[in-house]
């Protein structure tokens, strides 16, 4: 239901898959202006030109992007920059003036509490045709007001460092949390919605946005059980709960059948001396299964009897995960029996691209086929480095799973050295050059740029966080991204992208009822927004939140005069981020619960997948990537031959892939109602009927399966929208040559097709949109199965 779609939008970032792995039709909004608003009721104020605003116009455009670069790899600049802050009037964090100081995330939530509790009266309220023509924004509305609080004090309770703060976060959304699961207990905002949806004369009056957010809306009750009889729906409540408690511990608890192996150190003959010295006692060399020596010890070691003790070490889990993962999937199986569908897929496909798990399977089946040849050719190679391995006596004709990482190393190590060396091209790559990098494509495509901005006291959670607001060539200002990019104690490792504030218009009601009220803001506006960033629309004559990104990475920090580098997979990350935050730039909806990201799961990681292509692009490349100190262009031959040694492991990274996402269906089938279910034998029937080299009995590795968790059920989705970012890749952007990467009508045509509806609009016609084939359109099992014999082959 309403609320529960408010949770879910909000529960976990947007943490990219590849990080997991290695997460009617309207006319475009216009955008003149920002500024912190300052309008009466109903007298809206036009905004003063662009060009007065924070010095964004067009003639300050190379200042802004040296600045760019300054401020990320230039640590005087930096402190200079943000010295002039301390200037500044102070603020609250993200520019939510509740936020001051601690105290602040409960009066936060008293103002919203009073708020959400007077839309519930209102819709509950409803009666005439007018009021249920409302009826898709108010609810709307409430979910905002929610999200408003859920999304950033579960931010700020995982990144800020001070405890106090912290706490007061945590506190904060436990009793919004509580709130919501309150009104998931109360029937009237579901009866009131289908009410309005069954009227023609609400129907017909509705845009169609407002038809998808009402449909999305009536899914979200229907699944949440809120129809069923009193004594089922609590049983519905307990199981939630229990899966909520249960997939928690599976994912923080899951460790292995046995922590440490030891190994007389003259078996060890391979791996670094160093490395081997330092985990050596008494001629015994300890290994922890679950430590990076185990990692390390797979690819090194030429005992192949020692690489298989550790293989099977670190593939089974323990008893207690195992136990733990099977009890998940059973309650989710009955929850979603309860709730009247055949299995938990069934129920979780329902609203995704893919629809149903039958769907989800063609397009493996496709996939798989589509890969097996690569595979093939690998594992060939493979092969004939085992065969002409001298101290080979132990299956010299097949390559065993504990050969793979082996002889997989041996095979790249064959390519140039000077290319394996992580600083060769990582000087070509400095923090700020590529931030100038993605500002720069950005401009070229979209017309927007990543302009720095001074905070002001109090506004970030760190000194080292910088500020970008997103300005649009046309639009003006349209976004507020925070960039925490560098590491520091106590800071998660796992690059994240997380939306602070979705867009959404602001009812004029909103900014009448703020006219009515005490407040502590220069006007009803900024009291409508909590003080954060607001834009004006001339042509609708309303005001928009904008949306507030928060892009999290975990870069290590160089001593000045050094920027901070990055290796190329860093600035693959960075560039996968910066695709989530685009479709956030750019979903700039009137209703929050399609802005930006917040779409279809299997279509929410297709912006960030593409934008690693765009990585890779030479033409891209040439926008900045130059030498940190003599400023020499990226040698493009180097890094096409370190490009290389990626394209060599691909295959088997795939098919990887593809079995996890298997495993993840048939976990999520009808077999965990089975009395004699055993998640170990449905394992290893998925590798030994699929994978190229079969997995050894005795090992239980689904118990180390995290993203069963936040996954269940879509684990595809990653790969479903890598086959469609490369299709999109080569039939939009290289249809006409390499330099169509940077071409602003190709990027118009991707903006205008996918990124500017967010959620608004079906997956299927976003996908058939941009790549003009109407066959897509309608989706169903064919399409499914015809996005899988695209492949996921990449263009590097």
């Amino acid at each position: 239901m309403l609320m529960r779609l408010a949770a879910r939008a909000q529960t976990r970032p947007w943490i990219c898959s590849r990080c997991l792995h290695q997460r009617q039709s309207h006319r475009p909004r216009r955008f003149n202006g920002t500024f912190a608003a300052a309008a009466t009721a109903r007298e809206p104020v036009p905004p003063p030109p662009a060009s007065s605003l924070y010095g964004l116009s067009t003639g300050r455009a190379k200042d802004d992007d040296d600045t760019l670069r300054n401020i990320f790899d230039n640590a005087r600049f930096w402190e200079d920059f943000s010295r002039a802050s301390t200037k500044q009037p102070p603020t609250g964090i993200v520019g939510n003036r509740y936020l001051t100081h601690p105290d602040g995330f409960l009066e936060f939530v008293s103002t919203t509490l009073s708020r959400c509790n007077a839309v519930v009266e209102k819709v509950s309220r409803a009666h005439t045709v007018q009021h249920y023509r409302s009826m898709v924004r108010e609810l709307d509305r409430l979910s905002d007001l929610l999200c408003r609080v859920i999304d950033l004090a579960d931010f700020v309770r995982g990144t800020h460092p001070d405890r106090r703060v912290q706490n007061a976060a945590s506190k904060a959304y436990t009793i919004m949390f509580q709130y919501m699961n309150q009104l998931n207990t109360t029937t009237v905002l579901n009866d009131q919605l289908k009410k309005a949806s069954a009227i023609p004369e609400v129907w017909d009056s509705w845009s169609e946005q407002e038809r998808v957010v009402a449909k999305i809306l009536i899914e979200d009750f229907s699944r949440s059980a809120i129809e069923l009889p009193e004594g089922a729906r609590q049983r519905f409540v307990e199981l939630s709960g229990e899966i909520a408690h249960v997939g928690t511990e599976f994912v923080e608890r899951m460790a292995p059948e046995a922590s440490y192996l030891r190994f007389d150190s003259k078996r060890m003959r391979g791996l670094e001396p160093n490395m081997v010295r330092a985990l050596t006692k008494w001629g015994e060399t300890k290994i922890g299964t679950m430590h990076h020596e185990a990692q390390m010890a797979l690819r090194y070691v030429d005992d192949a009897d020692v690489r298989r003790d550790i293989y099977m070490a670190v593939r089974t889990a323990n008893k207690p995960s195992i136990t733990r993962l099977e009890k998940m999937l059973k309650d989710r199986a009955e929850l979603a029996k309860l709730s009247g569908y055949e299995t938990f897929a069934h129920m979780t496909l329902e609203n995704k691209m893919a629809k149903s798990p039958e769907a989800v399977n063609q397009f493996l089946g496709a996939l798989v086929e589509d890969n097996k040849r690569l595979v093939n050719e690998e594992l060939q190679e493979l092969m004939e480095l085992k065969r002409g391995d001298a101290k080979v006596d132990n299956f010299p004709d097949r390559i065993n799973a504990w050969d793979k990482f082996y002889y997989t190393h041996k095979l790249l190590s064959s390519m140039d050295t000077k290319l394996r060396t992580p600083d060769f091209l990582s000087s070509y790559f400095s923090v700020g050059t590529v931030m100038q990098g993605l500002s720069r494509l950005f401009d070229r495509l979209y017309g927007i740029r990543l302009v720095p901005r001074e905070t002001q006291p109090g506004e970030v959670w760190d000194d080292g966080v910088r500020r970008l607001d997103v300005v649009s060539d046309r639009d003006g200002h349209v976004a507020v991204l925070y960039c925490d990019l560098f590491s520091r104690e106590g800071k998660t490792p796992n690059p994240a992208h997380f939306t602070l504030r979705c867009s959404r218009e602001i009812l004029q009601s909103e900014i009448e009822d703020m006219s009515q009220m005490s407040h502590p803001f220069s006007s009803p506006v900024e009291a409508a927004t909590d003080g954060m960033a607001v834009s004006y629309n001339k042509e609708t004559d309303s005001y928009f939140q904008l949306p507030t990104i928060a892009l999290i990475c975990d870069f290590s920090k160089h001593q000045y005069p050094r920027p901070t580098l990055l290796n190329f997979n860093d600035v693959r990350t960075l560039f996968h981020e910066m695709g989530h935050a685009l479709h956030s730039f750019l979903g700039r909806t009137p209703l929050q619960n399609v802005s930006g990201t917040r779409c279809a799961t299997d279509f929410a990681e297709l912006p960030s997948v593409l934008m690693e292509h765009f990585a890779s692009c030479p033409d891209v490349l040439a926008l900045y990537a130059r030498h940190w100190d003599t400023d020499v262009p990226l040698p493009m031959s180097a890094l096409e031959k370190r490009l290389a040694i990626d394209v060599r492991t691909q295959p088997a990274e795939t098919e990887a892939q593809i079995l996890l996402a298997m495993l993840d269906q048939a976990y999520h089938s009808a077999l965990p109602l089975s009395s004699s279910f055993d998640s170990t034998k449905v394992y290893h029937d998925i590798y030994n009927t699929h994978a190229s080299i079969p997995e050894p009995a005795g090992t239980a590795w689904q118990g180390f399966f995290g993203h069963l968790f936040g996954y269940g059920a879509t684990y595809y989705s990653y790969l479903f929208d890598r086959a469609i970012a490369g299709k999109i890749w080569s039939d939009v952007f290289q249809k006409d040559g390499k330099g169509g990467s940077v071409e602003r009508v190709n990027g118009e045509k991707y903006k205008n097709e996918v990124l500017r509806w967010g959620g608004g609009r079906d997956g299927w016609k976003c996908v058939a949109g941009v790549l003009g084939d109407a066959r897509l359109a309608e989706g169903g099992k064919e399409a499914m199965k015809e996005v899988g014999r695209w492949g996921v082959r990449e263009s590097w």
